[in-house]
This record gives structure tokens, C-alpha cells and sequence, in this order.
């Protein structure tokens, strides 16, 4: 199992069309991703303007189609909105609950 963990700020006065695009991105991965086995999104609750992401891939292979697909309509629609580059953690998952 892959996994990957990302922290995305947006830019002041863009937080909703963020939050927005995270959501899209979920609901398009979760209908046309089989290889996407969970894609979690969160919001800081003390920072409006922060978002988290935790996204499970069945394999490399499905992670690689996720970035290449839903990952990259999400950076091209809102890439501009972010405030500075995401920060990622591709991870193999050790233990799960």
C-alpha cells in the first residue's frame, strides 16, 4: 500500500475555491479511480487556510494514475490560489488499524 500525506495552504481570500477543488478531487477520484482505496481530506481548525490530505493507493501504478489525472486538474485549477508549494510524503504503509 502507498500512501500520501500533503499539506496545501491556500493564498488569503481563496480558502473556499481550495476547499472546493479538495472536494472535487475526491468525489472524481473515489467514481473513476478503482486503485484509489481512500482519499481523506481535512482543514485546520485554527488555520482555515490550511488543508490536509491522506490518500491511499493500492500501488505505486495507482498513486502514479491519480497524479497524472485527478492530482493534476486539481493543480492546474487552483495551483495558482495556493500559497506556496504543497508539502508531500509518499510513505509505504507499515500498519493500519
Amino acid at each position: 500500500m502507498i500512501t500520501i500525506t500533503a499539506i496545501i495552504r491556500a493564498k488569503p481570500g481563496h480558502e473556499e475555491e481550495v476547499h472546493q477543488a479538495l472536494l472535487l478531487s475526491g468525489s472524481e477520484g473515489s467514481a473513476h479511480e478503482p486503485g484509489t482505496l481512500g482519499y481523506h481530506v481535512g482543514r485546520a481548525v485554527e488555520d482555515p487556510a490550511v488543508f490536509t490530505t491522506y490518500e491511499r493507493f493500492a500501488s505505486r501504478q495507482a498513486m502514479d494514475l491519480h497524479n497524472a489525472t485527478t492530482g493534476k486538474r486539481f493543480f492546474d485549477a487552483v495551483g495558482h490560489l495556493l500559497d506556496g508549494a504543497p508539502t508531500f510524503a509518499v510513505c509505504e504503509e507499515i500498519w493500519v488499524k
